[in-house]
């Protein structure tokens, strides 16, 4: 799948974002989420972050997949996920 960058203004604690694309005449639409997890936030505490990304991911909504991880702070990280297809009929 080819990735275009969109700029989405001001990130909030959450933003549902819809996407409608045409390729080649054909039209798609695309369902984004931007969420806000605070390293408090952790489903099971831990000092290592990169498995607090883990948890979050794996603990969320499994009509959503991991898109993007942004930039972290020291306070959050703001995680994108995409809704998923349904890819009947």
């Amino acid at each position: 799948m080819g990735i275009i960058g969109i700029d989405i203004p001001q990130l909030n604690e959450e933003q549902d974002i819809e996407v409608e694309v045409r390729v080649n005449g054909i039209k798609k639409q695309y369902n984004y989420r931007v969420e806000i997890f605070y390293w408090d936030q952790c489903p099971f505490p831990t000092e290592d972050r990169v498995e607090c990304i883990r948890q979050l991911v794996n603990s969320y909504d499994r009509d959503w997949d991991l898109a993007h991880l942004g930039l972290p702070t020291d306070d959050y990280i703001p995680i994108t996920f995409r809704k998923k297809r349904n890819l009947k009929g």
